[in-house]
């Protein structure tokens, strides 16, 4: 039988009128594999990929399961699949030594969304390595019609090192006992889903998400910015809820998302529990290409200052007001870096990591290495569009700062002098240049 690689999902089975039996063959590979940009983990995978292998098959089917663990690999599996009557899910019949394969069957009788996971012991340490995935059993009449279908799976991640450390990463027990992770994480990595990975569509068209939450331990709070479903299948069982912004999806439960794209633009897929998604990696993105649609979302009509003292609105000016100038380069660095820490931090990071995928990094950048203009210009105009730092491709927006002259030099002069970039000076009569 056909089984897809994340995101992808198989055809549905709706077109034929009798159950079949069923053949899946699933390897169980050790590899390593990305974690996020420079940092290298061993996963313990079901097909090769985290999430496994997406299964589908349909109501009353029988499933003949062969799991086989590749000779090269150093630890016994087994599997436990919720859509499974039966002990263990199919653990107690499937304990697999490396280089061996073994095979049990069953009975596809509930439908739903299931996750799969492996249950050797110590079974949080194989889930958390990356052990699990996701079984659609479709009922006899089908699914609705829709445009597309994507599988997204949410794993959390234990590592020695802290969050973006580089090298090989070794799994932590410890955070891992103290459900403390260094990522979170859709589709196995930090960006999976984001940049030329970016799911796709166009529209007007009707989008179903297969979600599920493979843990260990969190439980996601999941949400499409800029979106309502319009059907969720709570905890992907049969009961349908509508117009719902935010899903709970519990650690090794699923569901089930349907939605319309009615405006074009890039629609960003989180675990809402947000500092998850914007400082630990569970972020994705939905491009959606195709007309506007002013009556149903407009853009940015216009931009003002409100001032609350004084009760009027008036044009944002081209330089604020100078504040108190520093006169020695220490004091340029110290009014820099609170500039730093109350505006670029957030999407920058403490270190000038940036985010995968989302914001780029100020640290070591090669964007305004041999261009001191360009990073006064994004500050003083604002930035869209995609550009190249140090080799990766971002695609955000960054918005110009209301920040006066004096403050951007500060805060461009305390990022050239820090986070490993070789030094400078940014002066005020500089930045009105840009102006």
């Amino acid at each position: 039988m056909e089984m897809t690689s994340p995101p992808n999902v198989p055809e549905s089975n709706d077109s034929r009128e009798h159950a079949l039996k069923q053949i899946v063959n699933m390897e169980v590979i050790e590899k390593q594999g990305r974690l996020a940009d420079g940092v290298q983990y061993t996963f313990w995978t079901f097909g090769g990929d985290v999430p496994g292998k997406f299964i589908r098959v349909r109501e009353g089917d029988l499933i003949e399961f062969h799991l086989k663990n590749h000779p090269d690999n150093k630890f016994a599996h087994n599997i436990d699949m919720h859509a499974v009557t039966g002990p263990g899910g199919g653990a107690t019949s499937s304990f697999t030594a490396p280089g061996h394969e073994t095979v049990f069957s069953f009975r596809a009788i509930r439908t739903g969304l299931f996750v799969y996971h492996c249950a050797t012991a110590p079974v949080g340490m194989h889930i958390a390595n990356g052990m699990y995935g996701l079984i659609l059993v479709e009922p006899r009449e089908g699914l609705s019609k829709v445009d597309r279908e994507y599988y997204v799976m949410q794993g959390d991640f234990y590592t020695n090192g802290r969050y973006g450390e580089g090298g090989l990463q070794a799994f932590s027990m410890d955070k891992a006992l103290k459900e403390e992770p260094e990522y979170v994480v859709f589709n196995g990595s930090v960006g999976s889903l984001t940049g030329d990975n970016a799911l796709q569509a166009k529209v007007g068209e009707k989008i179903r998400l297969f979600i599920g939450n493979g843990g260990p331990n969190l439980v996601s709070s999941f949400h499409v910015i800029g979106e309502i479903f319009d059907n969720v299948y709570q905890e992907a069982g049969t009961e349908v809820n509508h117009n719902v912004q935010t899903t709970l999806i519990p650690s090794g439960g699923a569901a089930i998302a349907e939605f319309k794209v009615e405006v074009p633009g890039t629609f960003i897929l989180v675990d809402h529990s947000i500092f998850r998604a914007f400082n630990k990696g569970a972020l994705a993105q939905l491009k959606v290409e195709g007309e506007e649609d002013p009556n149903i979302y407009s853009g940015k009509q216009s931009e003002n200052v409100y001032l609350g003292e004084g009760g009027h609105i008036q044009e944002i000016p081209e330089s604020g007001e100078p504040a108190e100038k520093a006169t020695t380069l220490e004091e340029k660095l110290k009014k820099g870096s609170i500039v730093f820490q109350s505006v670029c931090q957030a999407c920058h990071q403490s270190e000038g990591q940036g985010l995968p995928g989302a914001f780029p990094p100020l640290a070591k950048s090669d964007y305004f290495k041999n261009d001191i203009s360009k990073i006064i210009g994004p500050v003083v105009h604002g930035l869209t569009g995609e550009i190249i730092v140090n080799g990766q491709k971002f695609n955000s927006i960054m918005p110009k700062q209301t920040l006066t002259d004096e403050e951007i030099a500060n805060v461009t002069t305390f990022v050239l002098n820090n986070f490993g970039n070789g030094g400078g000076e940014i002066t005020s009569e500089m930045v009105r240049k840009n102006r």
